[in-house]
């Protein structure tokens, strides 16, 4: 069995697309997956599955959300490992960086070079990116709210999809995955 993480993307936010954390944790089950657990209503799952291939076992994820909630959401997946690689690979963290200013936006899918070399580093100063494979790490000193690096710019100019984590999240679901 391996342990997985699934990030949701766009569950309990300002009262749309509500999903109660039980029943998305049956949800997980029915697809087949074992010692289910919810984190915070955003939609972070932590579970086991057997070796299937992460992009069939997000097929089936999405699948049964919308069967069971009627509504379509992306789910990005990552093992355990990908996750603890994450967390070493920050580099905003080597720089000394204020943990509460950090934030990594997880893609589905490893964006093409030429895609990452198009973003405009100076797009919402002072706020910065680096893109690391699937990753984009953000430092945003202002917040989330007040950035121009959101989901939908990157969605855009990566062709992908993505959903954003802010660092305490990413360190508490790690954590949750070693037990």
């Amino acid at each position: 069995m391996i342990t997985y993480l699934a990030l949701l993307r766009g569950i309990n936010v300002g009262g749309k697309r509500k999903v109660p954390m039980k029943e998305l944790s049956e949800v997980f089950v029915r697809a087949g997956c074992s010692d289910v657990e919810t984190y915070i209503q955003s939609g972070n799952v932590i579970f086991s599955a057997d070796n299937t291939t992460p992009a069939h076992l997000s097929d089936t994820l999405v699948s049964g959300i919308g069967e069971r909630f009627g509504f379509q959401v992306p789910v990005v997946l990552r093992t355990a490992e990908e996750l603890a690689q994450v967390v070493r690979n920050n580099p905003f963290l080597k720089n000394g960086t204020d943990e509460e200013t950090l934030h990594v936006l997880f893609l589905s899918d490893l964006p093409h070079p030429d895609c990452v070399d198009a973003l405009d580093p100076d797009r919402s100063i002072p706020d910065a990116f680096a893109v690391c494979g699937r990753e984009v790490y953000l430092r945003l000193p202002d917040g989330v709210a007040r950035t121009k690096l959101t989901n939908q710019y990157f969605d855009s100019k990566l062709r992908t999809i993505g959903t954003m984590r802010n660092w305490r999240t990413v360190a508490t679901l790690l954590e949750r995955t070693k037990r």
